[in-house]
C-alpha cells in the first residue's frame, strides 16, 4: 500500500502557499544524455561531490529509477531506496543517506522494472516529493535516466538547469540532439548546458560541442546552448569507479577530477534563484503553468 507521503503526491496540492518562505531557494540540476554509456552518472555523482566540498548543501538524487547506480558508485548501502517510498515502506527522509563530503543522496533501486514504468502522474508525484522536502540545500543534482522518456523529460522540465553529457560518437551526438529537440518542442526547455565527456583534450571537447551546437542552430533555432565544460578520458577515473569511490575526492589531481571540480565551480557561480519558496525549488510549479494550471 502506497504511504500517506507519496500516495498525495499525484493530486494536486496547494503547493507552498502555507509553508514558510526560507532565506534562500534551492538550485536544482538535471544531468541526462541522449544515449547510455556517456558517462552522466558519473559526472552527476562527482559533480555533486564536489559541489559538497566547496561547502555547497548538496543533494544527489538518482532519478534512474529502474537502472540506478549511483548508490554502487559512491560506495554507499542504503537500508531504503525509492522503491520503497513508492511502496510505502519509508519516508522520504528515510530514504536520504550521506555520502562523501557530507553529500546527502537518495538512492533509486536496480532491476525494478515498475520504477522504470512509473506512469506521468507518478513522475509528477515524485517530483511533487522532493518540493515538500524540508531541508536546507543550496543545489540539488538529478541523475536522469538515458533516452527521452517521460520520466526524463519530467525531472529536466522541474528542474531549472539540464545538462547533457554528450561523447565523441556518432550515435552519442545524434541522441543527445534528439533529446535537445524532445526537450525543447515538448517540454519548452530553450536552454541547455553541454559537457563533452572522455575527450582526449580540451580542444577535442571543444570541437565536439561545437558539432552539436552547429546542428541545433540548424534545425533549433529557438535553443541556446552553453558550453560547461569538458572531463578527459582518464584511467583515474576508471579505477575510482572500480574501487566505488568519486573520484574527486579518490584522485584529486587527476585530469578528470580537475575537469569535474572546475564544472562545479562554474555552476556554483551561477545566479541564485530569485524566488525562494517553502521546501526544495523543485518547480512542480513550473510545470503545472506550463500545462495551463493555476497555482
Amino acid at each position: 500500500m502506497p504511504s500517506r507521503e507519496y500516495a498525495k503526491l499525484t493530486t494536486p496540492s496547494p503547493l507552498s502557499a502555507t509553508r514558510s518562505q526560507p532565506p534562500g531557494a534551492v538550485r536544482t540540476i538535471a544531468v541526462t544524455g541522449g544515449k547510455g554509456g556517456v558517462g552522466k552518472t558519473n559526472v552527476s555523482a562527482n559533480m555533486a561531490v564536489a559541489l559538497a566540498g566547496m561547502g555547497k548543501r548538496t543533494l544527489l538524487l538518482d532519478a534512474d529509477l529502474g537502472l540506478a547506480n549511483i548508490d554502487v558508485i559512491l560506495g554507499l548501502q542504503p537500508k531504503f531506496t525509492l522503491a520503497d517510498l513508492v511502496a510505502g515502506r519509508c519516508t522520504l527522509e528515510q530514504v536520504i543517506i550521506e555520502g562523501p563530503n557530507g553529500v546527502l543522496v537518495v538512492p533509486a533501486a536496480s532491476g525494478r522494472r515498475h520504477m522504470a514504468e512509473l506512469a506521468p502522474a507518478e513522475h509528477v508525484g515524485l517530483v511533487n516529493v522532493f518540493s515538500e522536502l524540508e531541508r536546507e540545500l543550496d543545489v540539488m543534482v538529478v541523475d536522469t535516466a538515458a533516452g527521452i522518456t517521460d520520466g526524463v523529460l519530467t525531472f529536466c522540465q522541474a528542474a531549472q538547469d539540464t545538462v547533457v553529457v554528450v561523447c565523441d560518437e556518432p550515435a552519442s551526438i545524434t541522441d543527445a540532439y534528439a533529446l535537445i529537440k524532445v526537450l525543447s518542442r515538448e517540454r519548452g526547455i530553450d536552454r541547455i548546458q553541454v559537457v563533452a565527456n572522455m575527450v582526449r583534450d580540451q580542444n577535442e571537447g571543444r570541437v565536439l560541442y561545437e558539432k552539436l551546437s552547429r546542428v541545433c542552430e540548424k534545425f533549433l533555432a529557438d535553443v541556446s546552448l552553453n558550453y560547461l565544460g569538458c572531463v578527459p578520458q582518464d584511467d583515474w577515473l576508471r579505477l575510482s569507479v572500480q574501487r566505488q569511490q568519486p573520484v574527486v575526492k579518490a584522485y584529486p589531481s587527476s585530469p578528470a577530477a580537475l575537469a569535474i571540480n572546475e564544472i562545479a565551480r562554474r555552476t556554483a557561480r551561477w545566479q541564485a534563484p530569485t524566488e525562494p519558496r517553502g521546501g526544495v525549488e523543485f518547480f512542480l510549479e513550473r510545470i503545472l503553468r506550463q500545462r495551463g494550471v493555476v497555482v
